[in-house]
């Protein structure tokens, strides 16, 4: 009668006969089509791209093909559209040439946007032009995830592990699901006046925090920094300050400002006939014209008074004491 194996062993002989299971899905074996339909998107490009994306298509759709999806390129309604095909194994395969487009059309360059094809890799496209009102204050923010000569923008792709542009009104990112989370935080805050390097700080520490196995199971909350403003609260003043004396209460209201009519009326100029206008107009002009003549006959002859001599000031002499 063969002997019973311990429980051990048996569990170490079901490991040794069971075979290691294979990594990578490859699209080499012939498993036929896996989608019913035809599946499409398309997605619109600007005019200034239309150079560029005519001389990668070649790249695109060479990587395209590979994964049983293809691509057309229409030059005159400027858009670009990937469809399945009876090729097409994997059903998300799609979805990812759908990516490669939008990030196509948001200047990313060809050899960069088709590594979105590989496994692993996300993209995200953050919207950042409708999170701030006023238009300056949007350049000057914006100006702030790139940082002096894209130092801050290097530092957060090296962080995160992640490629960002940062284009028009939109950031692009690729990368892992886990960091592009990250990168999103970190630009909506910047959009909210948060400036980028307090996320680049704390990133490092949690880097340097994750080599430490001891500290996988605990809260790294007392580690990381907490920022707050340092400046005090200025108390409010008001644009235009108000009297704020007490006036005596009068139930009638405010008499109405006098029009130019009423003024004319009290004058007496509008009961004059329009001869009688137009001679006490000139009138009025005439004498403006002496009053004027009169300041400049002034100025003119300022010029020739002569100045003051001014000589050495007399010295007191002391009074003799008796």
């Amino acid at each position: 009668m063969p002997k019973k194996p311990r429980k051990g062993e048996a569990d170490n002989a079901t490991a040794e006969e069971t075979p290691p299971l294979e990594s990578e899905f490859k699209l080499d074996e012939k498993l036929g089509s896996a989608v019913v339909e035809e599946s499409s998107f398309a997605t619109l490009f600007p005019k200034y791209r239309e150079v560029y994306l005519k001389e990668a298509w070649p790249l695109v759709t060479k990587a395209l093909e590979r994964r049983g999806i293809a691509c057309t390129l229409d030059l005159i309604e400027g858009s670009m559209t990937v469809k399945t095909t009876r090729k097409t194994c994997d059903p998300a395969a799609i979805l990812d040439a759908r990516d490669l487009i939008k990030l196509l059309a948001r200047s990313v360059p060809a050899p960069q946007a088709i590594k979105i094809l590989d496994e692993g890799v996300a993209c995200d496209v953050i919207k950042i032009r409708n999170l701030v009102g006023n238009k300056d204050r949007f350049v000057k923010r914006r100006q702030r995830i790139l940082g002096p000569n894209g130092s801050t923008l290097k530092a957060l792709e090296l962080l995160t592990d992640t490629y960002i542009l940062v284009h028009g009104n939109t950031v692009s990112a690729m990368g892992p699901y886990r960091c592009l989370r990250e990168v999103r935080r970190v630009v909506e805050d910047c959009m909210a006046n948060i400036h980028p390097i307090y996320h680049i700080k704390e990133l490092m520490i949690k880097r340097e925090l994750a080599k430490d196995p001891d500290l996988a199971n605990e809260s790294w909350d007392r580690f990381l920094p907490n920022f707050r403003k340092k400046t005090l609260s200025k108390r409010r003043v008001p644009h235009k300050v108000s009297d704020k004396n007490k006036k005596t209460y009068t139930p009638f209201p405010p008499a109405p400002e006098k029009s130019k009519i009423d003024k004319q009326m009290e004058s007496g100029e509008y009961f004059l006939s329009k001869e009688s206008k137009d001679r006490a107009a000139q009138k009025e002009r005439k004498e403006k014209q002496k009053e004027r003549k009169l300041e400049r006959a002034k100025e003119r002859e300022a010029d020739f008074v002569p100045p003051e001599e001014g000589g050495r000031p007399k010295k007191k002499r002391k009074k003799a004491e008796a």
